[in-house]
């Protein structure tokens, strides 16, 4: 991969990298950096480039705010391909096809769920954890007695329920609505509070993570056959990268001694 973003690199102006809305963003919440961003956070998106195409990758899931990203890996193929010859594959992105699964927010209200801001439910965390982190969500700051209208369209939890409540969510643990849009016209014309919709939305994401995490805890239980799946899965992986490189130096000319 080291050796794929140092070809790649001679393909990148720095004043693309530059305009890149995710490298931006995290330089702007890195304050450790002040000023002096590190060449190996910076050229990011060009090993991101290598990760993807090492591995012949076609499709890639991403959130929204992961675009940028593809879309930089994808120029870099275009160019390549484009500069010495059909080499390699194109990736395309498929992304959530509701805007709030693609990016969903942070539970403080912030415009995208991360573990360095820490705002995030997180797939490990235990029943008790889940419960505190639904309780402590960001909601409509103007909707202070539960007569008042709410505002769902910027607020975590409902953003959250549109995600990932189901019908059959809804006939288990609120059956006077039969889905998420009568939840919502309810908290808009007043007449729900917070307390009600949290108490849901916790019940909604325990049994949404549950079996996650009893498949994650069992795993932990067994590190010798995680271990033996990591290395067939490196073994897989090298075969397939190793192919790549192969193609790009012939591509390039740089196999002298064939």
């Amino acid at each position: 991969l080291t050796e794929l973003s140092f070809y790649y690199m001679n393909l990148v102006t720095v004043a693309r990298l530059q305009r890149n809305p995710t490298v931006k963003t995290e330089i702007a919440q890195k304050e450790k950096f002040n000023g002096g961003v590190p060449v190996g956070f910076f050229t990011y998106p060009i090993s991101q480039a290598a990760d993807i195409t090492a591995f012949d990758a076609n499709i890639v899931p991403v959130g929204d705010d992961q675009l940028p990203m593809l879309e930089q890996a994808a120029e870099i193929v275009h160019k390549f391909n484009s500069i010495y010859g059909d080499t390699l594959v194109m990736p395309h992105a498929v992304v959530p096809k509701t805007k709030s699964a693609a990016r969903l927010p942070g539970i403080d209200g912030n415009a995208k769920m991360s573990k360095s801001l820490n705002n995030g439910i997180y797939l490990k965390d235990s029943a008790d954890e889940i419960a505190a982190k639904v309780k402590s969500m960001y909601t409509d700051p103007k909707h202070l007695r539960v007569e008042d209208p709410g505002n769902t369209t910027e607020n975590p939890v409902f953003i959250y329920l549109s995600v990932f409540a189901k019908p059959e969510h809804f006939s288990a643990f609120l059956p006077e609505y039969k889905n998420y849009e009568e939840l919502a016209a309810h908290y808009e014309r007043g007449g729900l509070g917070d307390v009600k919709v949290k108490k849901f939305l916790n019940a909604v994401m325990q049994e949404t993570l549950r079996p996650i995490r009893e498949r994650r805890e069992a795993l932990a239980r067994d590190k010798a056959s995680v271990m033996e799946i990591l290395r067939r899965g490196t073994s897989d992986a090298r075969s397939v990268a190793a192919d790549t490189i192969a193609r790009v130096k012939r591509a390039m000319k740089l196999n002298y001694f064939d």
